[in-house]
């Protein structure tokens, strides 16, 4: 399995980022898949979660701000964030609930005030 994440970077308070995590393994349309972030001291957190269904989950955090999707034709699933705030500045990754021990190279995202 890989899961290569990419789309970080820095922005401003109120800004907008879109993550894409681009996954290897055959299995991908029928995994659930999450994105997970960790800040600097801090353990990692479930940010968003979306089943092979497409139903979702979100840390109460982020709701109404950050939208989860998937594309199972690119093998590839979205993190949409929007009205980024400081405490959101995080190491994202993204993650397939199938391969519990795997978490990839992840994204960074800096949200400046």
């Amino acid at each position: 399995v890989q899961l290569q994440a990419s789309g970080g970077g820095l922005v401003q308070t109120g800004g907008s980022l879109r993550l894409s995590c681009a996954a290897s393994q055959s299995t991908f349309k029928l995994n659930a898949m999450g994105w997970y972030r960790q800040a600097p001291g801090k353990k990692r957190e479930l940010v968003a979660a979306i089943t092979s269904g497409g139903d979702t989950n979100y840390a109460d955090s982020v709701k109404g701000r950050f939208t989860i999707s998937r594309d199972n034709a690119k093998n590839t699933v979205y993190l949409q964030m929007s009205s980024l705030k400081p405490e959101d500045t995080a190491v994202y990754y993204c993650h397939d609930y199938d391969y519990l021990d795997y978490w990839g190279q992840g994204t960074q995202v800096t949200v400046s005030s």
